[in-house]
């Protein structure tokens, strides 16, 4: 063969041979690396109670009650109960703690319209064993009996009626009765019965007609 000949035929089989070297070489198996893992993404957090470590919901904080001097509450406690009179109970006391401190109710009492579980405010009074009637500004269950059993009748103390008393009011249900009471405790209660135009939902026609019922 000729030179000429030979030197294309030597070309020809170089390419080949270096085509398949890089096709051999591209279609050699690779290592794949493992990706890393993931961590799930925590569902977002909305506005709530904070958990502790065990997961158990922590009590929302809520409005603190209102006390007296040196951390205590003084309350009335009167009607049906063996030793009625001015008792000293500490701060978050309850009316439960106030009937034990009264000695107990005496034989025979009903307690049902008495909620014994609510937390009680600095210069409450509690009546024990009252005739249902229209609750008294200040006071747990029913009116003292007065001459003839009429009930006792007068203005609803803003700085001491629960919301129970609030929601008798004329226009004012427990939503209302207990914004009224949420504005006493963060403000220190009423200075004035114009300070109620500032509580939440009351307007000034709703005002009008609650202004001759209540008192500070």
């Amino acid at each position: 063969m000729e030179p000429r000949t030979l030197a294309a035929l030597a070309v020809v089989l170089i390419a080949a041979a270096v085509f398949a070297a890089v096709h051999f070489w591209s279609a050699r198996p690779h290592s794949v690396r493992a990706p890393d893992p993931v961590n799930e993404a925590a569902p977002a957090r909305t506005s709530g109670p904070m958990t502790d470590d065990a997961g158990v919901p922590e009590p929302s904080p809520g409005p603190p009650p209102t006390t007296g001097p040196g951390g205590h509450i003084v309350v009335d406690v009167s009607g049906k109960v063996r030793m009625p009179g001015i008792h000293q109970l500490p701060s978050g006391a309850r009316v439960a703690d106030a009937l034990r401190a009264a000695g107990g109710a005496r034989p025979g009492v009903d307690l049902t319209g008495i909620n014994r579980a609510r937390v009680l405010m600095d210069g409450e009074q509690i009546v024990v064993g009252a005739p249902p009637g229209p609750p008294v500004a200040g006071s747990t269950g029913g009116a003292a009996p007065g001459g003839g059993g009429s009930p006792m009748t007068g203005p609803v103390s803003l700085n001491r009626a629960t919301v129970e008393q609030l929601d008798t009011l004329p226009g004012v249900g427990p939503v209302l009765a207990q914004h009224i009471v949420d504005y006493r405790t963060q403000h220190g209660g009423f200075r004035s019965v114009d300070e109620l135009r500032e509580v939440n939902g009351i307007g000034e026609r709703r005002f009008a007609d609650l202004q001759p019922l209540v008192g500070p």
